[in-house]
């Protein structure tokens, strides 16, 4: 299984108006082979500060996503041998179907101001493979990866015309 690069997106809802919307157009995505939609966290912080989540995969074969990343993780870390440790221990890691240990969802709810909801999103961008290898087979490697949003160019124009 060829896998794409995968994002870790965190998103802020003030007053969540969840209407299927937004996993419809996951589920778009997906039948298009554009992203494949990991796992997904939700994390809600009332105005009490009182935490409940919820967690949801889009991927039936969560362990053979662990097996995988956990292979790529050991071979980095200690060639074959490494890889083939890996491999074992995140398929281990995904066997219960969760990516995220509740010790991690409970410093994230801490960042949570009360009253907002934050979705933890892992995709996988699959319109990414074909270009990767392209590039891999022209001896070309990725020396910067940056995400500009459009916001990020209104505030680089302001920055512009106030000089």
């Amino acid at each position: 299984m060829a896998l794409g690069p995968v994002q870790l997106l965190t998103v802020g809802f003030d007053e969540p108006n969840f209407t299927g919307e937004i996993i419809k157009e996951f589920k778009r995505l997906a039948e298009h082979d554009i992203v494949h939609l990991v796992d997904v966290l939700i994390v809600a912080k009332d105005d009490d500060g009182n935490v409940t989540q919820v967690e949801m995969s889009d991927r039936p074969e969560l362990e053979e996503y662990g097996a995988l990343v956990g292979a790529l993780l050991g071979l980095g870390a200690a060639g074959e041998e490494g890889m083939v440790a890996g491999a074992v221990a995140g398929a281990e890691a995904m066997a219960d179907g969760k990516m995220y240990d509740p010790e991690q969802v409970w410093v994230l709810a801490d960042e949570i101001p009360p009253g907002m909801t934050a979705a933890i999103i892992m995709l996988e961008h699959r319109w990414a493979i074909p270009l990767r290898d392209a590039i891999q087979g022209a001896n070309g490697a990725v020396l910067v990866d940056e995400w500009i949003h459009p916001e990020d160019l209104v505030r680089y124009g302001a920055e512009a015309a106030a000089e």
